[in-house]
């Protein structure tokens, strides 16, 4: 039977005005953006994402 993937997993506040160059910058670290979600003030985005560990 082959091994389960194993993920890590992050939290990144996106700022409205450079969002492009935060997600280019995490993707080329190997990180996937998953979901992106409102903070918890509703003024701010915060993105989800994972990678193989």
């Amino acid at each position: 039977m082959s091994e389960l993937t194993k993920w890590e997993y992050v939290t990144v506040a996106l700022l409205t005005h450079a969002t492009k160059q935060i997600l280019d910058q995490w993707g080329e670290d190997g990180w996937e953006l998953v979901s992106v979600v409102p903070g918890p003030t509703g003024e701010q985005l915060v993105a989800y994402m994972k990678r193989p560990k």
